[in-house]
C-alpha cells in the first residue's frame, strides 16, 4: 500500500482550529497525492488528545469512516521490532505510536510521513530507508 503516514499530531491539528499546526497541516494536506494512512496507537493517541471535543473526537471518526485516513495493520509479527525501536530509542524516548509507524514504514518501504513531531522523526532510520520525508 503506497501512502503517507500519518501521525497522531497532524490528526488532531486537521480537527483542531485552534492547534497551533492547523494551517501547516491543511496547507500539506492539499500537496499530498497518497492516501493518508496510520496506525491504531497513532489513531488512539490522537482521540486521547481530542477528548474534550466528544465533536473533535466524531469528525477524527468520521476521517476514518469517509477513507480519508486508513488504518495500516499491524500483527503479532510487529511486536519484536517494535518492542526493539523503543529500546533502540528509548533516550527520546520512543512511544508506542512512533514504535508502530517506524514499524510500518520498513514493512512497507514508505519513507513519507506527515507529523509535527519532527525532532524525533529526523532522528529515527527505518531500516534499509534511510531518513523519513517529513511533511510539513
Amino acid at each position: 500500500m503506497a501512502a503517507m503516514l500519518v501521525d497522531a499530531g497532524p490528526l488532531v491539528a486537521l480537527i483542531d482550529r485552534s492547534d497551533p499546526h492547523h494551517q501547516a497541516c491543511r496547507g500539506a494536506l492539499t500537496m499530498m497525492r497518497e492516501p493518508l494512512g496510520t496506525v491504531w496507537p497513532a489513531f488512539t493517541e490522537a482521540m486521547y488528545l481530542l477528548r474534550s471535543s466528544a465533536d473533535a473526537q466524531r469528525a477524527l471518526w468520521d476521517m476514518i469512516n469517509v477513507g480519508g485516513v486508513r488504518f495500516i495493520e499491524l500483527g503479532h509479527d510487529d511486536c519484536p521490532r517494535m518492542k526493539e525501536l523503543m529500546w533502540k530509542y528509548r533516550d527520546l524516548p520512543m512511544d508506542l505510536a512512533d514504535a508502530a509507524l517506524v514499524r510500518v514504514a520498513e514493512r512497507e518501504h514508505l519513507r513519507r510521513v506527515f507529523t509535527i513531531d519532527r525532532h524525533d522523526f529526523e532522528v529515527y532510520r527505518p531500516y534499509r530507508l534511510g531518513r523519513f520525508e517529513i511533511l510539513p
